[in-house]
């Protein structure tokens, strides 16, 4: 039986250190590395900052300074995470309280019940992550399958040193239509092969 419990409490703390890494992450949105040929640059998009790397390996970060500009399913996403990295943390607790080779948390009886408590609180845990990361990957998934969408389509746009452009439009909104823009003068028209 304390075989089984230790290896619970394994998977639960390992469970929690990976929930941990992927709410700090800087990677659960990436423009594709195929998507320019010239200056391959790319660009990271996490719960907490956005960041731009290219081929060369410098990165540049700029976290969301307020949350007001900060979209709503990012927000629900942060809260959701947050809400299972401190259920994790209890769990983890609760699950090394109730285990029957510790010392601490009385008798047999309520030992079995603080480990019950324990299990509850990691499968909130897990709820409450998987909803999260549920509800950003299918935002990313409407976006790309929407046609009106066109951040997607033409690449994003980084307000910081460094930008990717997909291709040779740009959308101006207001009336819908698409306008071309004249390619960089640096670059004659066998560049964009």
């Amino acid at each position: 039986m304390s075989r089984a419990q230790i290896s619970a409490l394994v998977c639960g703390v390992g469970g929690f250190g990976a929930l941990v890494a992927a709410t700090t992450s800087n990677e659960w949105k990436v423009t594709t590395r195929a998507s320019s040929v010239i200056t391959a640059t790319w660009v990271y998009q996490g719960l907490w900052m956005n960041c731009a790397g290219n081929a060369l390996g410098s990165f540049h970060c700029r976290p969301h300074f307020t949350i007001f500009k900060v979209e709503g399913y990012i927000q629900a996403c942060r809260g959701l995470m947050i809400a299972a990295v401190s259920l994790g943390f209890f769990g983890s607790i609760f699950a090394l309280f109730g285990m029957k080779c510790t010392k601490v948390g009385g008798s047999d009886k309520a030992k079995a019940k603080i480990a019950c408590l324990a299990g509850i609180v990691f499968i909130l845990s897990g709820l409450c992550s998987m909803t999260g990361c549920s509800l950003y990957a299918n935002k990313i998934t409407t976006e790309f399958f929407d046609p009106l969408f066109m951040e997607q389509k033409m690449g994003y746009t980084y307000n910081g040193p460094t930008s990717v452009m997909s291709s040779r439009t740009k959308y101006h909104g207001g009336e819908g239509d698409f306008k071309p823009t004249s390619p960089s003068k640096q670059f004659d028209k066998n560049a964009y092969v």
